[in-house]
Formats: C-alpha cells, sequence, structure tokens
C-alpha cells in the first residue's frame, strides 16, 4: 500500500478549507493542461510541414542523387553507368545536366535552373502528374522541348509551342586561356532556342527557377560533353534502400557522394527541425511559469494541513514520507492536467487530420489546411518535460513540509 500516495489523492478530492487553495490548484491545472495542449498541437504541426516538404519534393527527387564530392560535375562513360545498373536493387539511372542559365522571352530574361536529363526520366520521377498544361514529354517529332516551372511561365508570360518566339537559352561560353568574358554577345554566350511544350507545378522554390530540358540539348547549350552533374538512380521495392545506398558508395568510392531524399534538401530540413527543437523549448518555459501556481498551491496547502502532519509524524510517520505526499500531490496535479491538455491535443490534431478544421488561408497553396503528423516521441518528450517541471515546483514545499512544531500544532 502506497500510503503517501493515498494521503495525496485524498487531499486532492477533498475540499479545501481555505477556498484561495482550491482555485490556485485548479488554475495550476488548467495552465499545465492549455500548456500540454498547445505543445502537442505545434510540434504535430512541424511534424506534418516536414512530411509535406518530403512529399512536395518527392515528385521530382530521385530515391538516390549520385554527385562529385569535389566540383559540380564529373566524367560518365557507359561503363559506369553499366556498372551502377549491376548492383542489385538499381533499377533504373538517369544521367542529369544541371546548371544555371540566362532565359529569354520576348524582350523579358530571368536566370533559370537548366536540368538536363536522359530519356528514362520520367520512369522514375513523378513530375509528370505534377503537369498543369501542355504536355511532359520532351521530344515530341524528333524537335526538343522544355518543361518549365509555373512560376517561371508566369515571369516571363511564356505562351506555350509558341514557334514565332521560342525561348532563347544562354550560357557563358568559355574560352581556353581565358577568365573572362568577351565584350562581343555574339561570342560571350552559347545560345540555344527550344519550344516550351509544358508547365508543372511542385513547389514554390522549384516552379520559379526550374527547367526541364533534353540531355543533348543540354551538353549543346553548357557544353558538358561526357560529365554530368548528377546521376539518379531510383531502387526497386524488393531491395531496402538503404543496402543499395551503401552497396553504391563501396563501389563508386570516396570521390562520389550518394544522397539519399532528406540528404538532398538536408538545409531545409535542419531548418525545419531546428525550429521544432526552439518552438518545444519556448512552449516548455511557458509550461513551467504556468506550472508555478503548483508551487503557491502546495505551499498553502502545507500550511492548512500542519496539524494533519502533525499528526502523521506523531504517529511514526518520518520526514521522507510527509516530503512524499506533498510532492505526489504535486505530481497529481500536474498529471490530471497534463492527461486532459494531452487528450485535447490529440483530438484536435486527428480532428484537424479528418476535416482540416483549420485551413492555409490561401488560394495558391498546396495544400487546403495546415498539415499536421502525431509522433509518440513528441508525447515522450511532452511527458519527460511535465516530469522535470513537477518536481521543480514541488520540491520546495515538499523539503518544507516536515518542518513544524509538533507540540503548536497537537
Amino acid at each position: 500500500m502506497n500510503v503517501p500516495f493515498l494521503i495525496a489523492w485524498r487531499y486532492f478530492r477533498s475540499k479545501k478549507k481555505r477556498n484561495i487553495i482550491s482555485i490556485i490548484s485548479n488554475i495550476s491545472m488548467i495552465g499545465v493542461a492549455v500548456g500540454t495542449m498547445a505543445l502537442i498541437i505545434v510540434l504535430s504541426v512541424f511534424n506534418g510541414l516536414e512530411d509535406l516538404v518530403r512529399s512536395l519534393y518527392g515528385k521530382s527527387d530521385p530515391d538516390l542523387k549520385i554527385t562529385a564530392v569535389q566540383g559540380k560535375s564529373f566524367p560518365v562513360d557507359a561503363f559506369l553507368v553499366n556498372r551502377l545498373r549491376t548492383v542489385p536493387g538499381v533499377q533504373l539511372v538517369t544521367e542529369v545536366i544541371e546548371d544555371n542559365a540566362l532565359l529569354r522571352y520576348h524582350e523579358r530574361q530571368m536566370v533559370v535552373k537548366v536540368k538536363g536529363v536522359s530519356e528514362n526520366y520520367y520512369k522514375q520521377s513523378e513530375i509528370d502528374s505534377a503537369i498543369v498544361d501542355g504536355t511532359h514529354q520532351l521530344r515530341r517529332n524528333g524537335e526538343d522541348f522544355a518543361l518549365i516551372g509555373a512560376g517561371v511561365q508566369h515571369e516571363l508570360s511564356i505562351a506555350l509551342e509558341n514557334r514565332f518566339a521560342p525561348l532563347q537559352l544562354l550560357y557563358p561560353r568559355n574560352t581556353p586561356g581565358k577568365k573572362t568574358l568577351s565584350f562581343n554577345p555574339e561570342t560571350a554566350f552559347n545560345q540555344e532556342p527550344i519550344l516550351a511544350g509544358g508547365v508543372f507545378a511542385i513547389e514554390q522554390h522549384v516552379d520559379d527557377s526550374y527547367i526541364f530540358v533534353p540531355l543533348d540539348f543540354a551538353q549543346r547549350l553548357l557544353r558538358y560533353g561526357n560529365r554530368r552533374t548528377a546521376l539518379e538512380v531510383k531502387v526497386g521495392p524488393k531491395r531496402a534502400l538503404e543496402d543499395v545506398k551503401a552497396e553504391l558508395k563501396q563501389v563508386l568510392g570516396s570521390g562520389y557522394a550518394v544522397l539519399d531524399s532528406d540528404e538532398q534538401h538536408v538545409s531545409l530540413l535542419k531548418a525545419i527541425k531546428v525550429e521544432k527543437m526552439f518552438v518545444f523549448i519556448t512552449f516548455a518555459f511557458i509550461l513551467l511559469i504556468a506550472s508555478l501556481n503548483i508551487f503557491f498551491s502546495l505551499s498553502m496547502l502545507v500550511i492548512d494541513k500542519r496539524k494533519d502532519v502533525a499528526v502523521l509524524m506523531a504517529m511514526g510517520a518520518t520526514p521522507n514520507i510527509i516530503r512524499r505526499v506533498f510532492l505526489m500531490e504535486g505530481a497529481i496535479v500536474a498529471q490530471v492536467g497534463a492527461v486532459v491538455g494531452l487528450s485535447l491535443g490529440v483530438s484536435i490534431c486527428w480532428l484537424q487530420q479528418r476535416f482540416g478544421l483549420v485551413s492555409m488561408g490561401m488560394a495558391t497553396s498546396v495544400v487546403d489546411s495546415y498539415p499536421v503528423k502525431m509522433q509518440a516521441s513528441d508525447v515522450l518528450w511532452v511527458g519527460v518535460a511535465i516530469v522535470f517541471i513537477t518536481i521543480a515546483v514541488s520540491i520546495r514545499p515538499a523539503l518544507n513540509a516536515p518542518q513544524i512544531d509538533l507540540r503548536e500544532n497537537l
């Protein structure tokens, strides 16, 4: 039988002689409940945003991306590509050339990311599902076409398949032995025309800067020859991605980096995780301030129950038992508030997932409502924070509880 817990539970359920103690105790529970609920909801929103980023970029990102550790390109030949294809689990290898170029249309121009891809690109990418106008095909009837982002189309007011005014892509021409551009624009840039064949909408950063072109077109424009900026690998369903990644690293050696989806956007995902951590710390601090009422209610409860303490000590209760009584009283108040807050937070997140109660408030948003995702680890961390806060605010009144004059209170 846990005597300190039974006494603490009786104190929690009984009406205090001083009504102010009940008020402060109730305020404490409400504060803990609201803080816990807010913490669960905010952490779930950050989890949802993280998943949203992964899903958005997943339409254009490969399972694995091979890049050079030093420099922005590396030589690629048929032997290397065939060697990679023989790795168990590798289903597809796509050659990629990606670099900045100047896009000109009529009298308007902007700097864009030109991404040249080999013909098998759409067998591993889901970008064809993000087409909002035109078609995703980069070559039709022997003619090259460009797939442009919605932001690029809007910025330059591009009309699809406008044969009277095709897109003009310009790239600085490298002259052997010279590090500066020629002042003659006809010799300073490589220039290639191409028709816009389709428009995609994935994510604002991609939509505002990317255009996709056939690989041989990118070779002519950028003068990369047999060099590639990346090799994109699609992993089959029968083998774990991490196993394929490890074997590719072993085959390629230390001069190459093999990146999974998260590593391809490590800066963005790390920023979300850092923001989530600081939000957790901030809300935990707010929860600590709200829990200070537990300190005051326990301090007043110690004064109110000093005769009970004297009786318990006269019956043989040790100071340690007395301390545990009031520690458990603080724990009960905090845990009841935490359970209520946790239940409310989980319920609100479930309702948001199911019915989308809170919308993004933007017509151009990629999702209609705020994304949320609940994780067991968040509940665990919130529980740890509440336990720490409970001990922090309850320990002082509990230590003071046995320090009474028995003769005065018996």
